[in-house]
C-alpha cells in the first residue's frame, strides 16, 4: 500500500491538471463567444413591390339531378351541356388548352329523412356534376368572363355556377430572388445607420435568413408568420424580410 502511494498522487496531480487546462479553453471559449456577440449588430430588413397579375383563373361547374332510371339520358345531357360551355367559350376567344375539363362525378340522392343514416340503400336519384378551369394569360378576357360567363351559360338552360377569378403572378420565382437581395441591402443601410450613431465601423455580413415573403392586396395591412398569397385582387404588394447580422469594428 506504501509503494503505491506515489503512484496514486501522479495521477490524481495530472488529472488536477488537465481539469485546469479543459477549463481553461472553456473559459477562452465563452470570453471569445461573449466578444464576438458584442460586436455583431442584428437587424432586419425589408423590400416591397407592386405588381400586376399576368395570368387568371376561374372556375365553374354545371350539374344535372336525375332519377335512377333516367342516369343514361342524364349522361347524355351532360354530355350536351359541356359542347354548350365550349362553343361559348370558344366564342370568347379562349384556346382548348385555356380550358381544362375535369370528370364528371355522380353522388347518389335518397328521400329526405334526418332520422336515417345515408341512403339505406333507398337510392332515389343521382346528381352530376363537372368542373372546369379556364386559365389564360389574358388577365381582362377572364375577368370579362367570371362577370358574364354564369348568366350566359344558364340562359343557355344549365344549372352553371361559377366562382370568383383568382389572380396570379408567373414571375414570382424570379421576383423573390431579386426583392431578397433587396431586403439584404435594406438590412445593410439600416445596421450602418446604427453603427455610424453609435461611432462603430460596420464589418462583413456574418450571418442571414430569410423572413416572411408575401403577397398582399396593395392596402392591406395583413401579417402573417407563415408568409400570404392573395388571389382575389389583380394588384399585388410582394413584402420580403431578411434578418441578418453584421460585425462591428
Amino acid at each position: 500500500m506504501e509503494n503505491s502511494t506515489p503512484k496514486t498522487s501522479v495521477i490524481a496531480a495530472a488529472l488536477i491538471a488537465v481539469s485546469l487546462v479543459v477549463s481553461t479553453l472553456i473559459g477562452t471559449m465563452a470570453y471569445s463567444s461573449a466578444k464576438a456577440s458584442a460586436n455583431t449588430i442584428s437587424v432586419t430588413g425589408s423590400a416591397e413591390r407592386v405588381i400586376m397579375s399576368d395570368t387568371a383563373k376561374w372556375r365553374g361547374g354545371f350539374t344535372r339531378t336525375v332519377s335512377v332510371e333516367q342516369l343514361k339520358e342524364g349522361s347524355a345531357a351532360m354530355q350536351t351541356d359541356l359542347r354548350i360551355v365550349q362553343t361559348y367559350l370558344a366564342k370568347q376567344g379562349f384556346t382548348d388548352a385555356e380550358v381544362t375539363v375535369d370528370a364528371v362525378s355522380i353522388n347518389p340522392y335518397c328521400p329526405s329523412d334526418p332520422g336515417a343514416y345515408g341512403c339505406d340503400g333507398r337510392v332515389t336519384g343521382y346528381t352530376l356534376q363537372q368542373s372546369l378551369v379556364v386559365e389564360s394569360q389574358n388577365v381582362e378576357k377572364v375577368t370579362t368572363l367570371a362577370k358574364e360567363g354564369t348568366n350566359a351559360l344558364i340562359s343557355e338552360g344549365l344549372v352553371f355556377v361559377g366562382q370568383n377569378v383568382e389572380y396570379y403572378y408567373s414571375k414570382l420565382a424570379d421576383l423573390k430572388l431579386e426583392m431578397l437581395a433587396d431586403a439584404t441591402g435594406n438590412a445593410k443601410a439600416r445596421a450602418q445607420h446604427i453603427a455610424d450613431s453609435t461611432g462603430a465601423t460596420l464589418g462583413t455580413i456574418q450571418s442571414a435568413s430569410m423572413g416572411v415573403f408575401q403577397v398582399t392586396a396593395v392596402n392591406s395591412t395583413e401579417l402573417s408568420d407563415y408568409g400570404a398569397y392573395d388571389t382575389s385582387v389583380k394588384e399585388k404588394k410582394v413584402t420580403a424580410v431578411v434578418r441578418a447580422a453584421f460585425g462591428l469594428r
